[in-house]
């Protein structure tokens, strides 16, 4: 039987020296890499650790079938990705079987609203899985800030923006700091959201951050309503000090 592994390696929020120790070794020895990307683009991840990769290196791109083509709600949604994810388990467990371990390249934290966990519940009763944690792109957004996210006994709640208006603002009214990701399209209806629940002035919108070209900025003092992938809004907390 195979001792082949699978490993989720959090590589980080965009900065290759922000990836731990062990995943930069386990990239650094990896025979084979996968990682997600959308069709045509070379991949947030595989970026990433470019230069580190051994000459020779076998690479799997897992091509997303869908981003924003099909509605979240729709069945076809589901039905697609289930397909994809089940057809990238397939890859890498050829691999395994063929006892070549496999590194699987996770932006940010793999079990952190990343695509990994998708293949772990999958792959985990199949073959050997180690996942590798990483720091997330919220706390390179909240570190950019420049202010801590939390203090004292503030509660965190992280919203996606994909929820319905009245869930945003239940969420922002009940808790002290928050996390808004997955902005997108929907940065007017969290900037509504965050308006009415009087927070405006208190949120900072970071773009990318610990890449090279990061933004923050105040969001009052963002103008339009364009957010790319990685951008984030933050309302820090007011907590206890001593």
């Amino acid at each position: 039987m195979s001792a082949a592994t699978v490993y989720g390696v959090g590589v980080g929020p965009g900065a290759p020296d922000l990836m731990s120790v062990r995943a930069a070794r386990l990239v650094g020895d990896a025979k084979v890499v996968a990682y997600f990307r959308k069709a045509g683009r070379p991949g947030h991840a595989r970026s990433i650790v470019d230069g580190l990769l051994v000459d020779g290196v076998v690479e799997e791109p897992m091509d997303y079938p869908v981003t924003t083509e099909i509605a979240l709600d729709d069945p076809a949604y589901a039905a697609t990705l289930r397909s994809f994810y089940e057809d990238c388990v397939a890859r890498l467990a050829h691999h395994v079987a063929q006892d070549r371990d496999v590194v699987v390249l996770c932006e940010g934290d793999p079990f952190l609203y990343g695509s990994f966990m998708h293949l772990h519940s999958r792959l985990a009763a199949r073959v050997p899985v180690v996942v590798v944690p990483g720091i997330s792109g919220m706390a390179a957004c909240w570190t950019a800030s420049g202010t801590p996210i939390t203090y004292g006994d503030d509660v965190l709640c992280v919203v996606p923006a994909t929820l319905d208006a009245a869930r945003i603002a239940e969420a922002l009214a009940t808790s002290d700091a928050v996390v808004i990701m997955k902005l997108g399209r929907n940065l007017a209806k969290v900037r509504s959201a965050l308006a009415a629940a009087g927070l405006l002035d208190r949120a900072v919108y970071v773009e990318r951050g610990a890449m090279a070209d990061q933004v923050v900025m105040p969001l009052a003092a963002k103008t339009d309503d364009d957010a790319p992938y990685f951008s984030i809004i933050l309302v820090h907390g007011q907590g206890r000090r001593p």
